[in-house]
């Protein structure tokens, strides 16, 4: 369902973006639809039309067939109207992406993190490789709306901090936000790398993810991002997802927060190299080419993923473990939330994207308590395993363009 708009004065902008967001949803709909749609009196829908046409974000692309009437003139996203930057942080690498309207990525650039420890050395090798790619690109300058970054948490959403992210030693409380800022000289949105998956997630995806569902993120950790009715859930310190944090029992590893029972510890692809050892043997994990080591994490997961595609017995059994694990609190988070689809994503989902959706649909659905009302749906994300990085550049053109309620009591610039 499109969020409606509203016919009061002073609101322009929140109209703009509820049409907008309404001609992105449908892919193609002309004025005469847009006007339920969205709730807006005709004659605001074709004033916002004009103003977005002349802003260069919409186009006229095409005719409905004929009714018998005049045929209805379509309107369509410009992927040319504006740009974003996308940067998604992980311990070992920064991926980069320069993103258009439509979502399509025009170029991308993973930036390997020799010294992580240090946020100043991360935000300028990472600002540096940005403004490269943005030059190779050739896009407009004056629609590159701003960057994007996406990182683990937690994070303090109204500083604009990370705080003790647990994957990267050594930082403390770090000002992220106005590094980047300062770095790049041009604005700047970050979120968690789960959130902002989601909400890339529900930028690009249209139709497909219109509604509400929660995204299952697997990176270096497991987090989750929540859409209930086309609105992405934050939470009160801006952490809402913490999916690794949800319950395993019986528990014995302490995870970073103090726990013994929190599922990442036993889900993240360190824990799940970890089970391999244990369950069969140093011997098997030479076999599959593993160092297992903490500097190969990145390039053990890679080799581990690769096997279970192949259907290597002892790959294929901790992976399947780990999988089984994250659909039992993915069936909690369903129950509690009462969305009807679940979504996976995440660069290390590669290759196991088959094995992780059997076993999430299966524990979603045997065991769920609305299961004689609706089935629940698990799906691949509809970006890939860019999604952190598109994610982070949905955060610029989501926050532009999106409507919310923020829009109608924030004063115009």
């Amino acid at each position: 369902m499109t969020q409606g708009g509203t016919n009061l004065p002073r609101v322009g902008g929140y109209n703009q973006a509820v049409i907008l967001d309404a001609i992105r949803t449908a892919g193609q709909v002309s004025r005469v639809e847009l006007a339920p749609l969205t709730g807006l009196t005709s004659q605001t829908v074709s004033n916002v039309v004009r103003r977005l046409l002349a802003a260069g974000l919409i186009t006229e692309s095409g005719h409905a067939p004929s009714s018998g009437g005049k045929r209805r003139t379509l309107l369509s996203p410009r992927a040319d109207g504006a740009f974003a930057v996308g940067v998604q942080l992980d311990p070992d690498a920064a991926v980069i992406v320069v993103v258009d309207l439509a979502g399509e990525v025009l170029a991308s650039r993973r930036v390997k993190l020799v010294h992580p420890g240090e946020p100043a050395d991360v935000v300028a090798r990472v600002a540096a490789a940005a403004q490269r790619l943005t030059a190779r690109t050739r896009v407009d300058p004056a629609r590159l709306l701003g960057t994007g970054i996406a990182t683990p948490g937690p994070i303090d959403g109204t500083a604009g901090d990370v705080v003790l992210p647990p994957n990267f030693p050594g930082w403390g409380r770090v000002p992220l936000l106005k590094m980047f800022g300062a770095a790049t000289g041009m604005p700047v949105a970050m979120d968690n790398d789960a959130t902002a998956a989601a909400i890339g997630e529900r930028w690009i995806g249209g139709r497909a993810r219109a509604g509400s569902f929660l995204f299952v993120y697997l990176g270096t950790g497991i987090g989750a991002g929540i859409v209930l009715n086309n609105t992405v859930l934050h939470g009160d310190s801006s952490n809402a997802g913490e999916f690794g944090h949800m319950a395993v029992e019986p528990g014995h590893r302490v995870c970073h927060c103090g726990g013994t029972n929190c599922l990442g510890p036993y889900v993240s692809p360190s824990a799940v190299l970890a089970d391999l050892r244990e369950r069969h043997g140093r011997s098997v994990a030479e076999r599959l080419g593993l160092a297992l080591a903490d500097a190969s994490v990145h390039a053990d997961w890679k080799l581990l993923c690769r096997a279970a595609r192949r259907g290597d017995p002892a790959a294929c059994d901790v992976i399947r473990i780990a999988a089984a694990r994250i659909g039992q609190a993915a069936r909690g988070a369903v129950a509690l939330l009462d969305v009807d689809r679940v979504v996976l994503g995440g660069e290390a989902l590669r290759g196991i994207e088959a094995i992780m959706c059997e076993e999430v649909e299966a524990a979603v659905n045997t065991t769920s308590v609305a299961r004689a009302i609706r089935r629940v749906s698990v799906e691949r994300s509809v970006i890939g395993e860019a999604v952190g990085a598109v994610g982070a550049a949905s955060l610029v053109l989501h926050g532009t363009y999106a409507p919310g309620w923020r829009m109608l009591t924030q004063p115009s610039p």
